[in-house]
């Protein structure tokens, strides 16, 4: 289910074309708008204290988009403090990575000790639930690319090393990335949301290269990628009884693009579907033998383990062990 489903069900249905919810301090009274601002940051996004600017003259205005499992937020302020305190998150969707693009304005950000000051068309990345600190010193707009954590984390070895680089707007993937997700914010009125909507992978997968791009080189890839690997699998442990398991439920259950994963298989030379069947063929071999299962027809063992068609489990058998089921299951026992 979608993290931002508070935000989508707000979410007009009434028309096609893609709309979001905006949120201003325009509505409010001056004395009113720092703790309402500190209050609706909190909520959407991560909880912070906030530092008006020192004329008081405080304004924010954001639109928030629901973008399938991503967000996309348009944001126009006054200078500005936030900083996020060691606690932790209110709600589960601050589990997240927030991507930035800089339209206009300055935009330094604190993080994990590092710190970074982004130019307009520049891109960064932070982690809402850990401690942060962003100055913006004049007034700015920006994007929000708001991405769930364990999906950045499965799709990028290392991403707690990516927080607080910079991402060059004018050259390379990074150029490609920032000027697809502007393009994408800025034709919200012409996309209905089904456009806008598909819109969303091609983002993140452009969000992908771009951050692979500033990664540090010394990082442990083989632990991440094993992480990886076993989630797959523990996944398709679960669901091997399901005869509808293919490559897209397995990537859909667990976050992870189709070819990421049947890379990870790779290693262990095969590929998704092979292990499946693989997986299913060894728990058929093991009822056979099974004294429980001794009554049992064949089709009842073979429908139990996922296969749907008989003819298709007996040759596959036979391919992988050597011989029929039925002769297998008259083998004498050890």
């Amino acid at each position: 289910m979608d993290i931002y489903g508070s935000i989508a069900s707000e979410f007009s249905k009434d028309s096609g074309m893609t709309q979001g919810i905006k949120l201003s301090t325009d509505d409010l009274p001056a004395r009113e708008r720092h703790e309402w601002l500190r209050e609706v940051i909190g909520r959407e996004y991560a909880n912070v204290e906030v530092t008006p600017p020192a004329d008081g003259s405080l304004f924010n205005e954001m639109t928030i988009y629901p973008w399938q499992n991503l967000r996309l937020s348009t944001i126009r302020s006054s200078a500005i403090c936030l900083e996020r305190l060691p606690r932790e998150p209110h709600l589960v969707s601050q589990d997240a990575y927030f991507a930035v693009v800089l339209l206009s304005g300055g935009y330094l950000l604190e993080q994990n000790g590092k710190t970074v000051v982004l130019q307009p068309g520049d891109m960064t990345l932070y982690d809402a639930t850990q401690p942060h600190r962003i100055h913006c010193p004049q007034h700015f707009s920006k994007l929000i690319v708001s991405i769930p954590r364990p999906m950045l984390r499965d799709r990028i070895a290392g991403i707690e090393h990516c927080a607080a680089l910079r991402i060059p707007g004018n050259k390379g993937i990074g150029s490609v990335a920032a000027n697809f997700i502007r393009t994408a914010a800025s034709q919200t009125g012409q996309l209905n949301a089904q456009e806008f909507s598909a819109l969303a992978d091609h983002s993140l997968d452009l969000l992908t290269l771009a951050l692979a791009s500033v990664r540090p080189a010394n990082f442990n890839v083989s632990r991440s990628r094993s992480i990886a690997l076993n989630r797959v699998k523990a996944f398709i442990e679960r669901h091997l009884a399901d005869p509808d398991l293919n490559t897209a439920r397995v990537a859909g259950g667990v976050g992870l693009s189709p070819r990421y994963i049947n890379d990870l298989f790779k290693d262990e030379d095969t590929s998704l579907m092979r292990y499946i069947w693989q997986r299913r063929l060894e728990n058929c071999r093991k009822d056979l033998l099974d004294p429980v299962h001794a009554g049992h027809r064949l089709s009842d063992i073979a429908f139990r383990w996922g296969f749907n068609d008989l003819s298709h489990f007996s040759r596959a058998f036979r391919q992988r062990f050597g011989c029929s089921p039925t002769e297998y299951r008259q083998q004498p026992k050890a």
